[in-house]
């Protein structure tokens, strides 16, 4: 069973909406939000920016490949990545991503800081500013949510607001075309996600399932204008495997399917390491950057992002 909370409870009940949000953590690192503060105008145009983006052929989006960028930016064709990295499967998705914006002339751009490279983008009239005002607001809303695992972890309050102030998140919008009917066919092969936490928007087209501890592949229920959240590897480090960080796939949807996730990472130098009150760490302290660099790697078998 996949929770659903309602982010009205937050400034009703602050602590109430913190308790109920811990309990997911902690069971099934899965759970939906409604009444999320993203306009859902906002929130289709995105949509709409990307349905355009994608049904450009191929030889016009391959000089925005993310595999000629090594600042994981910019698109990735269906077939470049495999997310499971034990079975072999190739997912069947193409993608395209946003990193934090800067200038070319950021003092972090030209030091070559880790993940601090310039956005690429296509030449489609409103996309960069379309896709930067969801950007801002996906990350707002994901501080805004770290401040309720603060009252629940029981952490002072703005302990993790140093570490997403200019953080590696990543904007990714995705589509996956209709299954064909292959053997071993797959969306986006079993895997759990590398940052602290994802926020998910999906149109109604199945395929999303999670597999809870112990338990077995059970579907993701489509709220409409509900976010899907989910703890990824970095928080449940961090956190001491306080949180879980579930397994999660698509498989190869009965029609096209559409979703954007932001992938929530901290700040690049941000030591991650296990939080006051959990206890002996289970983790040894890593650099957010060396992490997230250590797991797309395995993504991208050779490419080295940096």
């Amino acid at each position: 069973m996949i929770p659903v909370l309602d982010w009205h409870q937050n400034a009703a009940d602050p602590a109430g909406f913190a308790a109920a949000l811990g309990q997911a953590c902690r069971d099934t690192g899965f759970f939906l939000i409604t009444n999320h503060p993203l306009p859902m105008a906002l929130v289709q145009e995105l949509f709409a920016q990307a349905d355009a983006f994608f049904a450009q052929p191929d030889v016009a989006k391959a000089p925005l490949s993310i595999a000629n960028n090594p600042h994981n930016r910019g698109w990735a064709a269906v077939g470049s990545e495999r997310l499971d990295e034990t079975s072999g499967q190739v997912d069947q998705k193409q993608a395209f991503n946003v990193g934090f914006d800067l200038a070319v002339d950021d003092p972090r751009v030209l030091a070559g800081e880790p993940f601090r490279g310039v956005n690429v983008w296509p030449d489609l009239p409103g996309f960069r500013d379309t896709a930067l005002q969801y950007y801002d607001a996906a990350l707002a809303f994901g501080v805004a949510l770290h401040r309720a695992f603060e009252v629940d972890l029981g952490l002072d309050p703005g302990f993790f607001a140093p570490h997403f102030t200019a953080p590696m998140a990543t904007l990714r919008m995705l589509s996956y075309p209709p299954a064909q009917g292959l053997a071993d066919e797959i969306g986006a092969g079993a895997h759990t996600d590398y940052g602290s936490i994802t926020l998910l928007m999906t149109d109604d087209a199945p395929g999303l399932q999670v597999r809870p501890r112990g338990g077995h592949w059970t579907d993701v229920p489509h709220v409409p204008g509900a976010f899907v959240v989910n703890i990824g590897d970095c928080l449940m480090r961090w956190s001491n495997n306080t949180y879980v960080s579930t397994p999660h796939r698509v498989l190869a949807p009965p029609r096209a399917r559409r979703s954007i996730a932001f992938f929530l990472d901290p700040n690049p130098d941000s030591l991650i390491a296990a939080l006051p009150g959990t206890g002996a760490p289970a983790f040894a302290p890593i650099l957010a950057a060396d992490y997230l660099r250590m797991r797309l790697t395995a993504t991208y078998d050779s490419k080295d992002p940096t």
